[in-house]
């Protein structure tokens, strides 16, 4: 065998532009196409957000504009105290070049590594920044992270702030869209931590007055047992209650970050509802009776706080206090002993209803443990590996692993799918789980049938939420069914599954729809597959009209290679989202319970065949 030549040319000294244009997914996490809400556009428009909110919390300026316009320009004015001048440029496009290293200027904000903005820069075909400073402006331009024009102006009439504008680059990030909706959720987001901040999006205002008591109100999906609980303190702010369903839902938040995977202040605040609800009742509740189906969001203030990435998603550090070191365990520990516990002494109406439905919660576990714990020693005693999971190598509790956020596991049906899935996955970070079969229309029914019935009871094993969703192994749990009617069917049911016993796996991101091609167009030079009737119309035009067409009629048609255009890079998925928009129940109730002659009424008047479709079949 032949050695390859490794010598001092191969090692190579990039700098930091180079570093980040080479290798993106580091200071940014996943690019995305848009189509995903953490995307790594919109971890840009965040990065640049949080500059002007830490304006906000450092008591300059209540006003930010946002605007995102029809050529993908984003444009963000704060009026807080404006950059200084002399360091204009530096602050955008020198790394580790911050106002907040210590510095009394800026304390309890997000931005903390002087990354943030130099990442907008460095990734953006055109990017522009302007401070005004008490009638003195600057305005700085870059195309691709490299300085092209530097202006200063005296005697301007404008407002002191900082504007930045930009728009990403193609050749990083190739085609995108903004979904605005994600747009929207993230500034709603910023309203609700920092009440009294005025962000507007392309005209629409959006102000809280509430703070996390909006933010519950506008994310529930069903109606509150009672009243949302809602606590301030000093740099700590909690909003709870409970619904109706299964699981647990938390909202957590550091200096108006969203730690989407949670951390040290998101566990403490689990800790401390059960702990204070027992004192309260002075009975010995089991935790998954007391967090069963509720809905709960935290908001800290913290002085440096630190987090286990650039993208700060989840929450890893200490807070410390003028009197020693106190954990952010014991700060939100004590903080719900004195005031949650004086709550409920103040609203007995509501310490009746929450008392009622622990209870209520102890009632079902118990009436179920003993087909539970039979159930786990089954899962157990089966051969995940051979008969039903192909795991990968790494997951999502790996924490020391930089690709725990890319393991996915997909749920499909059938062993020929299962096997071109397998055949061609990624096996360090995609695991294929096989269904056999229909799965069980689990609406209506109790927990009970999670461990009855057999694929339930294997596939809750897989996935490691039998006891704490904080414990699933996948950060995507990704659906793959075939899109003909049969495969519906398939996708509702388990999407039923989820909504019915653990609705976090949504409420937290975690579910999504693999989409997958219906035609293959190609000739001898190139191919092309169409996920639609309209992309296959675009690909004959493009390829030609002798082009060879071929409509895949199912997944065990997609050979393995073939299989790897679309679960790699190519991939395209649909996430499976909840919003208090959203009537779960009402939407379940119809089109998977017993109202079987509404739906049939429902199903004939909608029913559309396209004539192009049909001469595919035919």
């Amino acid at each position: 065998m032949s050695e390859v030549r490794y010598t001092e040319e191969d090692i190579k000294t990039l700098s930091t532009r180079d570093q980040m244009r080479l290798r993106p997914g580091m200071w940014i996490g996943n690019l995305g196409d848009g189509s995903q809400p953490d995307d790594g556009i919109y971890t840009l428009i965040k990065e640049v957000l949080d500059n002007s909110v830490d304006e906000f919390i450092m008591g300059a300026g209540n006003l930010i504009e946002v605007t995102v316009d029809e050529q993908k320009r984003v444009t963000v004015r704060d009026y807080g105290r404006g950059i200084p001048l002399n360091v204009l440029s530096d602050a955008v496009s020198k790394i580790n070049t911050s106002g907040k290293y210590g510095s009394a200027a800026f304390k309890k904000t997000v931005g903390l590594n002087g990354v943030g903005v130099k990442a907008v820069n460095m990734l953006s075909e055109s990017f522009v920044v302007r401070s005004v400073r008490d009638g003195e402006a600057r305005t700085v331009s870059y195309e691709k992270g490299i300085e092209v024009n530097d202006v200063r102006e005296s005697g301007v009439n404008e407002k002191n702030g900082t504007l930045v504008s930009y728009v990403v680059d193609k050749s990083v990030f190739g085609e995108y869209e903004y979904v605005m909706e994600y747009v929207e959720q993230k500034i709603k987001t910023y309203t609700y931590l920092n009440t009294g901040l005025t962000i507007k999006l392309n005209g629409q205002t959006y102000v809280s007055k509430n703070g996390l008591l909006d933010l519950l109100n506008e994310n529930m999906t069903e109606e509150p047992l009672y009243p949302p609980i809602h606590l301030k303190g000093n740099d700590i702010e909690v909003a709870i209650t409970h619904g109706t369903g299964y699981g647990e839902t938390y909202f957590s938040f550091v200096n108006s970050q969203h730690t989407i995977h949670g951390g040290t202040h998101q566990t403490a605040l689990r800790e401390a509802v059960v702990k204070t609800l027992k004192e309260f009742y002075r009975k010995d509740y089991d935790a998954s009776d007391v967090r069963t189906s509720i809905v709960a969001a935290i908001s800290l203030s913290v002085e440096e706080p630190g987090f286990d990435s650039q993208t700060k998603t989840r929450l890893v550090s200490k807070l410390l206090d003028p009197n020693g070191e106190t954990t952010i365990r014991q700060f939100v520990m004590d903080f719900l002993k004195e005031h949650l516990d004086n709550y409920l002494h103040k609203n007995p109406e509501t310490a009746n209803i929450l008392g009622r439905k622990i209870a209520e919660n102890e009632k079902e576990r118990k009436a179920i443990s003993g087909v539970q714990k039979k159930a786990r020693e089954i899962a157990k005693k089966v051969s995940l590996n051979n008969k039903k999971l192909r795991d990968c190598k790494i997951h999502l509790n790996d924490e020391k692993s930089d690709r725990r956020f890319d393991t996915m596991i997909f749920i499909t049906e059938g062993n020929s799918a299962s096997g071109s899935i397998t055949q061609s996955r990624d096996a360090m970070t995609q695991a294929v789980f096989s269904l056999r079969g229909k799965p069980l229309n689990s609406y209506g029914l109790t927990k009970k049938v999670v461990y009855e019935n057999e694929e339930f009871n294997l596939l809750q094993a897989a996935l490691n939420i039998d006891e704490d969703i904080d414990n699933l192994r996948y950060n995507k749990v990704i659906i793959a069914t075939d899109a003909d009617v049969d495969g519906m069917h398939i996708r509702m049911l388990i999407m039923t599954f989820f909504l019915q016993f653990f609705p976090d796996v949504i409420r937290q991101n975690h579910l999504f729809v693999l989409q997958t091609p219906l035609f293959r167009v190609r000739n001898k030079k190139q191919t092309m597959y169409c996920y639609s009737e309209e992309e296959r119309q675009r690909a004959i035009k493009a390829l030609g009209a002798n082009a060879e067409i071929t409509r895949f009629k199912g997944l065990g048609e997609i050979s393995a290679p073939e299989f790897k255009e679309f679960i790699g890079e190519n991939m395209r998925l649909e996430p499976v989202r909840l919003t208090k928009e959203d009537p779960v129940h009402d939407m379940l109730e119809f089109y998977m319970g017993k109202n079987t002659f509404e739906r049939q009424g429902f199903i004939i008047d909608n029913l559309r065949i396209e004539a192009d479709y049909v001469e595919d079949l035919i």
